[in-house]
């Protein structure tokens, strides 16, 4: 198993600036490089797949962080729905978000009878649908 590569604190500050800017060339001037050499170690360190994991890595604790979850969204709807003082129209719409989020809505439908479906494929033998196969692949 590969070890994992640890970034330097000149990597990891390019990183975290790149992730701000997405500007490889200004983050590795912001980070220390050499402003002759920045736009070249720039490139090179999103070559690096240790860097680029850690950069997804970033991205996707930052992202978690800016949206909302569902337990967060069904918290500020009771808030809404318990304060007495908001408009009732928005205790109602939160009442019923609630609800639709916990199924309380569900439509059934029930359905007699047969359903008919064409498949262009259903008449081909096996070799002919790996024939088909074969030219898709291509």
């Amino acid at each position: 198993m590969a070890r994992k590569r640890k970034l330097t604190v000149k990597q990891k500050a390019f990183a975290d600036i790149y992730i701000e800017t997405g500007n490889a060339a200004e983050a590795a001037r912001l980070a220390g490089y050499s402003p002759r050499t920045a736009r070249s170690i720039g490139a090179e360190n999103l070559t690096k797949p240790y860097i680029l994991d850690y950069i997804k890595a970033r991205n996707k604790e930052i992202e978690s962080k800016r949206i909302a979850n569902m337990k967060e969204v069904k918290e500020f709807w009771t808030k809404l729905l318990r304060d007495l003082e908001a408009d009732p129209r928005d205790r109602l719409k939160a009442s019923e978000y609630i609800a639709k989020t916990n199924g309380a809505f569900l439509d059934k439908v029930e359905h007699s009878g047969t359903v008919k479906m064409d498949n262009p494929l259903s008449g081909l033998t096996t070799d002919e649908l790996r024939q088909l196969i074969a030219n898709e692949s291509k």
